[in-house]
């Protein structure tokens, strides 16, 4: 049986400082690539094709089907790593079989291309109208933001990112609540791995939608993001660097707030800014 892959690989580097070169060790954090199958009795199909950073694969793959609306939690019967015979032992660990309670809904009807990396995210159907057939505005503006709360998001993001701290490679999305306290953090190469990680974890643990919380993401906020933050019922979006165009017109759209450049004491509010106190 292969030995299941973790989050970071060591290997040996030639490091050069000024006019001197030494060997040492360094760790990279994983990359590689996870198969997530849906079953339902006999029929099995793969729903995606993800370059990832290995641990939380469950939650991965709950929070793509949710996000992607293919699959709510309560219509999750198992997940387990696959042991199909078409697998071979050493990739055992990178294929993992989602069994569902209901029947496997019609994918190409989703008109998605669901293989991803962990740069891109999701390719194709990016447009707010596939997103008016499935989802709803989010919760009104009751959760509101103190200035001193968002200034402290990033730094208790970066506080909470283990793995980051020894490659220097990852991307994170931090669940947090309107006072601030740390709920829940994830790490992946892809900063839309780390959100379905996230929201796959509140959902098997029944606590969706997070219409109390706010999630902050450790690069750029982009239109996949918020879509999957709204599929959660999430009403606010804070991220370090920018939004995209899109990400924006989503969140305007859908009633959330969004918060790009959100570095030391300075941010900029590009939706709802009637959850975020100034004084």
């Amino acid at each position: 049986m292969s030995e299941r892959p973790g989050p970071t690989t060591r290997v040996r580097i030639r490091e050069i400082t000024g006019s001197e070169a030494r060997d040492r060790r360094d760790d990279l954090a994983t990359e590689e690539p996870l198969e997530i199958r849906l079953q339902s009795g006999r029929e099995r199909r793969t729903a995606a094709i993800t370059m990832r950073t290995p641990g939380h694969d469950f939650e991965l793959a709950a929070g793509f089907l949710h996000g992607e609306g293919i699959a709510e939690p309560g219509e999750i019967a198992a997940i387990g790593y696959c042991t199909d015979e078409d697998v071979q032992p050493e990739a055992r660990y990178n294929v993992v079989t989602v069994r569902l309670n209901t029947p496997i809904p019609d994918l190409p009807a989703l008109e998605r291309h669901f293989l991803t990396s962990s740069a891109c995210g999701i390719c194709g159907s990016a447009s707010l109208d596939a997103l008016r057939h499935r989802c709803s505005p989010v919760a009104p503006p009751e959760l509101g933001l103190t200035q001193e709360v968002l200034y402290g998001l990033p730094y208790r993001l970066r506080e909470s990112q283990g793995v980051f701290g020894k490659t220097g490679g990852l991307h994170a999305a931090g669940l947090f609540s309107a006072g601030g306290e740390l709920v829940a953090t994830r790490e992946d190469v892809g900063r839309h791995n780390a959100v379905d990680k996230l929201v796959g974890w509140a959902g098997l643990r029944g606590e969706l939608p997070l219409a109390a919380n706010v999630l902050m993401v450790s690069g750029r906020a982009s239109y996949e993001i918020m879509q999957k933050a709204l599929a959660a019922g999430i009403p606010v979006v804070c991220a370090v660097s920018a939004p995209s165009s899109l990400a924006v017109d989503l969140a305007r759209e859908f009633g959330m707030t969004l918060v790009g450049f959100l570095r030391g004491e300075r941010c900029n509010v590009y939706a709802g800014m009637e959850r975020i106190k100034v004084a």
